[in-house]
């Protein structure tokens, strides 16, 4: 047993994967504390109009981000790992496709913009952050990275763009500086993320990014193969971000400010499941090898945990969200406690949503993970206008609550092929897996 253990321990290739997911993993966490402590000071320094001015820029921008990124991840890194000797094309037309998405982005927010919008400083602080998007093109590097399971320079990019970008923050706040130099940051961030990379890439790895170049042909092969997947990450950026940008043209900045500062804490634990997922998912697989059986008692086992951890968490944020939000964010936010209270319980379906999304892939389901993304979207986008006006933020964070327990527990009733994932949700609640 021992030098089963040995070699287990010892697989090279096994060790390179392990390795990859630390550093993913170390990032994540990482981002998620330091982003977390700067962005409350950032919240506390700024005010509740001028922070809600600050999200719905960032949340507008993010909705059209798509139209830059192309779904071209998953395409790109597929063929680099198929097919290493097309690097350069591959890494030149990923690169000019994303170039010409970002550009494009900004005449279309100016049409949009022309009819929602018509202050003149709003619109100054979204093409700024939409700026950003241009040196996000770099991130072709990462595709490569990803390929060749090689994360952790990625990762080291990213934490170092995050000290550089919290730090700034940080001497922004001391010497007491205007909304503008934040939107700012968000720019400088990924140029230095960008420079990064690109140094990373040229002597580390000992690669040219001159040696990349565009090819026609290939452009429209990648366009063709990541339609579907750009189509899906447009579903998923509204579902995200629709609500803040709806709660900024019917109630204004403030109320945008109050909303933000509970969604920032609610989505703080949203890193959990994705760990758990990444971390425990393939051993759920492993055991489909041996029998159906013990497959599925594995997936009960991780559902049960899963959930009860989002019953936990959500249950202790509940009772401390009046004490949580007057101690990290001021008297100014206290209107976010009751908004708190509502959205913190839709983690226990993100949770859910996330390792069923791994179920999903494992059973060649991904039209259907499209499909309830899709109508999370619409029930989303529905309940906001129909709640909003009459209840205010506390109707936006229903309107999440319940879009997101319709896309990631009940829709799984409403079709043959993942019904039985629905049981075993059900079944999770009552905790009658020994776990």
């Amino acid at each position: 047993m021992i030098d089963k253990l040995k070699v287990f321990t010892n697989h090279r290739g096994l060790r390179r994967y392990l390795e990859n997911t630390t550093w993913l993993m170390a990032e994540r966490l990482l981002r998620v504390v330091i982003g977390l402590f700067v962005g409350i000071w950032v919240a506390r320094y700024l005010g509740p109009a001028q922070f809600g001015l600050y999200n719905y820029a960032q949340s507008f921008v993010f909705l059209f981000s798509v139209i830059s990124t192309l779904g071209l991840d998953g395409v790109v890194v597929r063929e680099l790992v198929n097919d290493d000797t097309k690097r350069n094309i591959l890494l030149g037309t990923a690169f000019g496709l994303k170039l010409i998405g970002a550009i494009l982005i900004f005449p279309i927010l100016a049409g949009v913009l022309i009819f929602i919008e018509h202050d003149l400083y709003t619109k100054i602080i979204i093409f700024i952050i939409a700026g950003s998007l241009i040196f996000q093109s770099f991130n072709v590097i990462d595709y490569y990275y990803q390929s060749k399971v090689q994360s952790k320079y990625v990762a080291i990019a990213n934490s170092i763009s995050l000290g550089v970008s919290s730090l700034t923050k940080v001497v922004l706040i001391l010497n007491n500086a205007p909304l503008i130099s934040f939107v700012w940051v968000i720019v400088f961030d990924t140029a230095v993320l960008c420079l990064g990379l690109l140094v990373s890439y040229r002597y580390v790895s000992e690669l040219n990014p001159r040696e990349w170049y565009f090819d026609r042909v290939m452009a429209k092969s990648l366009i063709k193969s990541s339609l579907p997947l750009a189509f899906s990450g447009l579903v998923a950026s509204i579902y995200m971000k629709i609500d803040q940008v709806m709660i900024k043209n019917i109630m204004g900045d403030e109320a945008v400010g109050v909303y933000a500062a509970a969604v920032r804490l609610s989505e703080a634990f949203y890193f959990i499941p994705m760990i758990i997922a990444n971390s425990l998912f393939p051993a759920v697989l492993n055991a489909k090898k041996v029998s159906l059986d013990l497959y599925y008692t594995r997936l009960q086992r991780l559902y049960t945990f899963i959930v009860w951890s989002a019953v936990i968490i959500s249950a202790f944020m509940t009772y401390t969200s009046d004490w949580l939000i007057t101690i990290l964010f001021g008297e100014e936010y206290m209107a976010a406690t009751d908004v708190l209270k509502i959205h913190i319980w839709a983690s226990v379906f993100v949770y859910l949503g996330v390792v069923s999304g791994s179920w999903y892939l494992s059973e060649n389901l991904q039209s259907l993970a499209f499909l309830r993304t899709f109508y999370g979207m619409l029930i989303n986008i529905i309940l906001n206008f129909s709640l909003v006006p009459v209840y205010g933020i506390g109707g936006a964070a229903f309107a999440t609550l319940i879009s997101y327990a319709v896309a990631g527990f009940f829709f799984d009733f409403f079709t043959k092929k993942t019904r039985v994932t629905f049981y075993m949700k059900l079944k999770a609640f009552f905790f009658k897996v020994n776990l």
